[in-house]
């Protein structure tokens, strides 16, 4: 049996439509700084469907990620708790609805989960990732590295593997 990572970051979004490609761009860059091996599950996807409430199963920690045209620039980083919402009927789901139906398939609470909302201005079918989202992007992936650091309680990951002196 597979046991999952303590610590689980999970990004979606679509790269063929422009800032919504924040979430998957975000994962790509802390996999690429903290590699496998490091206590972390990364999981990107289009968007956020019920069976993904089984991907929580196990884990410490959850930080979810996505592009937002309603966060404050350059992102915002709160925690979230489960809400049932009107994305519980589709197959898309909200974070929040997310956490409601690892509730009901689990019988009980699901780990603490944090969201990370990457300010993106630009969503259009084809459009590449804008010059003020790659900044945004910048200052997320340095907030993710701490809420990481922070999370695991490993200074190892502060260093050159990781994502460099974050004191």
């Amino acid at each position: 049996m597979n046991v999952p990572a303590p610590v689980l970051v999970f990004g979606w979004g679509n790269p063929s439509r422009g800032d919504d490609a924040l979430g998957p761009a975000c994962i790509q860059q802390l996999r690429s700084r903290f590699g496998s091996g490091s206590g972390v599950d990364y999981l990107e996807d289009f968007q956020l469907q019920p069976e993904h409430a089984l991907d929580l199963v196990g884990r410490r920690q959850v930080l979810f990620v996505d592009a937002s045209r309603e966060a404050r620039a350059p992102f915002t980083l709160d925690p979230v708790w489960p809400a049932s919402d009107r994305s519980l009927s589709s197959h898309a789901l909200s974070p929040q609805a997310l956490l409601a139906v690892y509730r009901q398939v689990e019988g009980r609470a699901p780990p603490p989960c944090s969201l990370l909302a990457i300010r993106g201005e630009h969503f259009e079918l084809g459009a590449p990732l804008g010059a003020q989202a790659q900044a945004h992007l910048a200052a997320a992936v340095q907030a993710a590295c701490q809420w990481l650091a922070d999370t695991l309680e490993d200074r190892t990951l502060r260093g050159p593997a990781g994502c460099g002196d974050l004191s």
